[in-house]
């Protein structure tokens, strides 16, 4: 049985995980539990706008400003479906709540809403997801692949996408840049 769960922490790759999927990412965990865990990577802009989505599924932006919004590679689970992080919480057709200020919504409302100014005031936009099976993500852990720690939303919705992987592991203490990818056991 699970003793911990990591719901609403960030996941931050150790330098030396090499898996392309995970190289130097920070995960926001939006769901850990028995059965596994799910979360969203943060810090992988793609080459891809907000606007360009839209334009796919026929929903009009007026203000063209909403439509740079950049949309980021989650993870390499289900590519094709859209992952809204948002805060605050607010009721769409399909969200859950991950904390009492953050919530996950994969339903095409929340993206009308953005893209009529309407929508939540923070948003972070992703393709994919990343996701692990029941044990697996523990053991990741226990094999040094991750750093783990609790979430702080203005890394997700304020900070820039190239410092977020540092920004996050400094709020452990953790200088992530001068971390050796040498493993020891004493």
């Amino acid at each position: 049985m699970q003793s911990t769960s990591l719901t609403n922490h960030f996941l931050i790759a150790m330098p030396g995980l090499a898996d392309p999927n995970f190289y130097h990412t920070v995960t926001y965990i939006c769901a850990h539990n028995e059965e596994g865990a799910m979360g969203i990577i943060i810090n992988r802009p793609l080459d891809l706008v907000l606007s360009e989505v839209l334009e796919q599924m026929d929903i009009e932006a007026p203000d063209k400003k909403i439509g740079q919004i950049p949309i980021y590679h989650g993870g390499p689970v289900q590519t094709d479906r859209g992952f809204v992080l948002h805060q605050p919480l607010q009721k769409w057709d399909s969200s859950i709540e991950v904390c009492n200020q953050i919530g996950v919504t994969t339903s095409r409302d929340i993206l009308r809403a953005i893209a009529n100014g309407v929508g939540p005031d923070n948003t972070f936009i992703a393709l994919g997801y990343a996701g692990w099976a029941a044990g697996q993500l523990e053991q990741e852990i226990k094999e040094n692949a991750w750093l783990n720690g609790p979430a702080d939303s203005s890394i997700i919705f304020k900070t820039p996408a190239k410092k977020r992987w540092a920004s996050a592991a400094a709020l452990l203490g953790v200088d992530i840049e001068k971390l050796s990818i040498d493993v020891g056991h004493a």
